[in-house]
C-alpha cells in the first residue's frame, strides 16, 4: 500500500480541482498512482481534469516572434512575477526568441548553445542575467510554425509589452490568397486558440494515450452494457470529446461565425482570400502550464487534511 503524502494530494488537487479529501480517497483507491487517481475522480464526476491540467504554476514570460512566413514561441521561466516585469529580463526573453527565429532552432539544448548577440551563447546570457537579477531563470521550451505561402498570425494574452505575456499563440495559414484576408482570419483563430486551449489540430494529432484514457473512462461509466452498445457509446463519446479538444472541430468562439467549427470557418475563408486556405498548424503556450509552484499556505492546508484524515 503506497503512502499518500501531502505532496501527492496537493499535486492531484492542482491537476483536477477536486476537493482535498476526494483527492486523498482517489489516491488511496489507486495505490498512489496519480494518473489513475485523475481518472478515478473523473469517473466519479468529481474532476474536470482536461480543463484544470493546464493551470499556470510558474512565473516568467512567453514571447512570440514572427518574420514573414516563420514564427516562434519561447517560454522562459523566472521565480517571481516581479522579475517578469524587469526590462532586462524582458530584453533577454525577446533576444532568445530572436535567436530561435533567426537560427530556426527549437530544441532547447541546441538553442542554449547558439550564439547570442554580444559574443556569448544563449546559456551564457541566461547565466549572466541570473547573476545580475538575482533570481533563477530557465529556458523551458520553444516551438515554431512555418508556411511556404500564406501567413503566420499571432496573439499574446495578458501582454506586458509587445510580444511578451502570459499566453502566446501562433497560427499558420497556408494559401496563395490575399494576405490581408488571411491575416484577419489568422488573428481570429489565434484568439480562439488562446481561449479554447485545443489539445491538437485534429483527431489524427491526438496523443494515443490520451485517447485511450478517454475510452477507458467511457467504458467504466458504462459497465455491463452489451458490446455492440458499448462500441456505439465509445464512438459517440469520442466524437463529442474531439469537438471539445481538437481545433478544427471546436465551435468558434466568435459570435459572427454563427457557431461554425474552426474547420468550417477556414474552408469558407477561401472565397474572401481568393484561393484555398489550409490551417497548417498552431502553437499555444500558457506560462508555467504543468509546472508545480510552491504555495506554502496551500501546502499546509493539504498537510492538515492528510494528517487529520
Amino acid at each position: 500500500m503506497a503512502t499518500i503524502t501531502a505532496a501527492l494530494v496537493k499535486d492531484l488537487r492542482e491537476k483536477t480541482g477536486a476537493g482535498m479529501m476526494d483527492c486523498k480517497k482517489a489516491l488511496s483507491e489507486t495505490d498512489g498512482d496519480i494518473e489513475a487517481a485523475v481518472d478515478w475522480l473523473r469517473k466519479k464526476g468529481l474532476s474536470q481534469a482536461a480543463k484544470k491540467s493546464g493551470r499556470v504554476a510558474a512565473e516568467g514570460l512567453v514571447c512570440v516572434a514572427v518574420n514573414g512566413n516563420n514564427g516562434v514561441v519561447v517560454e522562459v521561466n523566472s521565480e517571481t512575477d516581479f522579475v517578469a516585469r524587469n526590462e532586462e529580463f524582458q530584453a533577454l526573453v525577446r533576444g532568445i526568441a530572436a535567436v530561435s527565429l533567426e537560427k530556426g532552432l527549437t530544441d532547447v539544448d541546441a538553442l542554449k548553445n547558439a550564439h547570442y548577440p554580444g559574443g556569448a551563447t544563449v546559456n551564457d546570457a541566461l547565466t549572466n542575467a541570473i547573476a545580475t537579477i538575482g533570481e533563477n531563470m530557465t529556458l523551458r521550451r520553444a516551438q515554431s510554425v512555418h508556411v511556404s505561402a500564406g501567413v503566420v498570425s499571432h496573439y499574446v494574452h495578458n501582454a506586458i509589452t509587445d510580444g511578451l505575456g502570459k499566453i502566446g499563440v501562433l497560427v499558420g495559414l497556408e494559401s496563395t490568397g490575399s494576405t490581408d484576408a488571411l491575416a484577419s482570419l489568422g488573428r481570429m483563430i489565434a484568439l480562439h486558440i488562446a481561449a479554447a486551449a485545443p489539445l491538437a489540430l485534429d483527431a489524427s494529432g491526438m496523443d494515443p494515450a490520451v485517447v485511450e484514457r478517454e475510452k477507458n473512462v467511457l467504458r467504466d461509466k458504462n459497465l455491463g452494457k452489451p458490446t455492440n452498445v458499448l462500441e456505439k457509446i465509445l464512438e459517440s463519446g469520442l466524437k463529442t470529446y474531439y469537438k471539445q479538444v481538437c481545433l478544427i472541430d471546436q465551435p468558434s468562439i466568435h459570435a459572427d461565425h454563427n457557431n461554425k467549427t474552426i474547420g468550417q470557418v477556414v474552408q469558407e475563408a477561401a472565397k474572401a482570400a481568393g484561393a484555398p486556405v489550409t490551417l497548417k498548424g498552431y502553437v499555444r503556450y500558457a506560462l508555467g502550464e504543468g509546472i508545480e509552484k510552491q504555495e506554502s499556505d496551500f501546502a499546509a492546508e493539504v498537510a492538515a487534511a492528510v494528517s487529520g484524515g
